[in-house]
């Protein structure tokens, strides 16, 4: 399926891209196999697109439980304006924040490795302030001392890394990642967002971005997956420049599976020249995940 048969599906097609499964029995409780693989969902307000994605997959309810200590992973790492969708949407993130707390969480985290100075980050994104607002922590992560080296099982490139300590801690990851391009990996989403739970990234450099950014992802899975894909930045990323071109998507899409969500991304900035990033099928081969959509569960719906 291209780019243009995908967005048209969600927009209004058939109600399952890929194979559909029979609805489960209503005499049993659900079991994580009768939810579906990946939800897309098409609307203008990215709050009520997240809640028909929730609601979809069994509710925030089904991930989070009380007591946890729950880590938010947004993309947070430039200090450039919202408006340049280079970061997270602040809405979203402030609206995950409510939702994990009144599920009764011990406690929510927020924090990113970022790119640029992070105080400066956190203030322009309007992350920092909408995380606090809605009753978040927001850790740095400027220090090395908040990092803690570990090797990772299975790599052939990576080896060992630091993650942060909060990355490590938490009982709950959810993973909010903005779509857009990126000059040397392609394309930002759920994978290569782990990136900024790490201390150096030129380990990844090093050892080859399309092979070291699943292997990121063997020490510890997020356990949930929220790309925001409302303006898609298609040139001049990761950051966005002031002649960047945008693409009015109107999409936001939640899976446990990064690399479905990761290909499902792929396909909606193909049509702008962005070819899929090799670290997708790097990803699948190495067991993280599944890239042919038409093996999954994949269900449309409009916010």
């Amino acid at each position: 399926m291209d780019r243009r048969s995908f967005l048209k599906t969600i927009a209004g097609g058939a109600a399952v891209l890929g194979l559909g499964r029979v609805a489960a029995p209503s005499a049993r409780p659900l079991l994580a196999q009768d939810y579906p693989d990946l939800v897309a969902v098409r609307g203008e307000s990215v709050t009520l697109m997240y809640e028909r994605a929730l609601e979809a997959l069994g509710g925030l309810g089904r991930f989070v439980f009380k007591g946890q200590k729950v880590l938010l992973k947004p993309n947070m790492g430039w200090a450039v304006e919202p408006e340049r969708a280079a970061n997270t949407s602040p809405e979203l993130l402030s609206h995950i924040v409510k939702n994990c707390l009144a599920l009764g969480a011990g406690k929510v985290s927020v924090f990113d490795n970022t790119c640029d100075n992070w105080k400066s980050a956190y203030g322009r994104s309007g992350l920092e302030e909408a995380a606090r607002a809605a009753g978040a922590e927001v850790a740095p992560a400027n220090q090395e001392r908040y990092f803690q080296k570990v090797t990772i099982p299975g790599t052939t490139k990576l080896g060992e890394t630091s993650y942060h300590e909060l990355f490590l801690e938490a009982d709950v990851v959810i993973n909010v990642p903005v779509l857009k391009h990126h000059g040397g990996a392609k394309m930002t989403a759920a994978l290569k967002n782990m990136m900024g739970t790490i201390w150096d990234r030129g380990d990844l450099h090093w050892g080859g971005l399309d092979r070291c950014i699943p292997e990121l992802s063997l020490y510890k899975k997020p356990t949930l997956h929220i790309v925001e894909a409302q303006r898609v930045m298609l040139t001049g990323g990761p950051s966005g420049r002031v002649n960047s071109k945008y693409l009015a998507a109107h999409m936001l899409l939640a899976s446990t599976d990064p690399v479905a969500a990761d290909a499902a991304s792929a396909r909606i900035v193909a049509d702008a020249g962005i070819s899929e990033p090799g670290y997708i099928s790097q990803a699948a081969s190495l067991g993280l995940g599944q890239n042919d959509l038409s093996l999954l569960n994949v269900q449309r719906l409009t916010a």
